[in-house]
């Protein structure tokens, strides 16, 4: 099979299309052929410093979409020729290749009217931005909530979610992207360069604070964003732990939750694995609603990931970046 080749760690953007072998599924996997594939961060993050677990050479992409080409032992629930969508494990050779393997019990069915790319776009940073608003942060209508980065794809799905559910959201982007939230469903952007933003939210919510914050930006900025939140707030961090001495008290109670999506691979628990299943079901039902956009910026050949994902590294796309992989 064709596949985007790393040959060594830290080698990501001088990746080449090669041939290698095409792999064969294990008991209770499948074998996808992957239509469409996204890109995210966690791409070029984990291939810089590369990963105990992998051998070279070794195939990034953690989202893919495309139809089951092969079962494996003991699955059931799936058969050939299935349209599918899921998130992989980041310990194995990933969606950057004609052909991927992953677990049967954590992939979720695709209608046909959804196109591959669109699927491809969802997983890793719309599976995050679901289990931190509805898994751990358990929003309702009529709180308020800061998303940081709502340009980016985590942010931008969280966004949407947020707005449809009924909240108030205020979102941190640079000022090009303010019109581009606000289409997604921000109710207040903040341009993190000019403003501080802990000044402008308590300006927003009359100095009572948000009940909720979702931060994929730095440690230092989830500590920083604890400053936001109203009595009994509450705040999942992606990208750094907040320091949890930071403004907590009897008067201001506040909660902490941990969000690592891809962790779950390598757990043992079969139950939170089959959830990125049941999220991906969720995700599919609101893009089928017409209540999530999949923020597609750019599609691009197998060819272009490695110019793609420089992009991605240098911070200047707004959106998903996906994949196009079989024509």
């Amino acid at each position: 099979m064709k596949a985007l080749v790393l040959n060594d760690k830290g080698l990501w953007d001088t990746m080449t299309v090669e041939e290698i072998e095409t792999p064969t599924p294990g008991k209770g996997e499948v074998l996808v052929n992957i239509h469409a594939a996204g890109l995210n961060p966690v791409d070029y993050k984990t291939a810089t410093n590369g990963n105990p677990n992998w051998t070279y050479p070794h195939v990034l992409g953690l989202d893919g979409a495309g139809i089951i080409e092969q079962v494996g032992e003991d699955v059931t629930e799936w058969n050939l020729g299935d349209r599918v969508v899921y998130h992989g494990d980041l310990t194995k050779k990933g969606t950057f290749a004609e052909y991927a393997l992953t677990s049967a019990h954590t992939i979720s069915a695709l209608p046909d009217s959804i196109p591959f790319e669109d699927a491809a776009a969802i997983p890793t940073a719309g599976y995050t931005a679901y289990q931190a608003l509805f898994r751990k942060l358990h929003i309702h209508r009529g709180q308020k909530i800061l998303i940081h980065a709502g340009a980016g794809g985590v942010g931008g799905f969280a966004i949407q979610m947020a707005k449809h559910i009924g909240l108030t959201v205020i979102t941190t982007a640079s000022k090009r992207n303010h019109d581009y939230v606000k289409q997604l469903g921000a109710d207040y952007a903040i341009d993190y360069k000019e403003e501080d933003f802990v000044d402008r939210v308590l300006e927003i919510t009359n100095g009572i604070g948000v009940n909720a914050v979702l931060d994929a930006v730095s440690g230092d900025n989830a500590t920083k964003s604890l400053d936001t939140l109203t009595f009994n707030g509450q705040i999942a961090h992606i990208a750094g732990v907040p320091d949890f001495t930071q403004g907590v008290s009897f008067g201001r109670p506040l909660s902490f939750h941990q969000i690592a999506l891809g962790g779950v691979h390598q757990s043992s628990n079969t139950a939170e694995q089959a959830d990125l299943a049941a999220m991906g079901d969720e995700m599919i039902n609101l893009l089928l609603g017409g209540y999530v956009d999949p923020l597609i910026q750019q599609i691009v050949s197998l060819e272009d990931v490695p110019q793609a994902l420089v992009e991605l590294s240098e911070r200047h796309v707004t959106g998903k970046i996906v994949a196009k992989v079989k024509e």
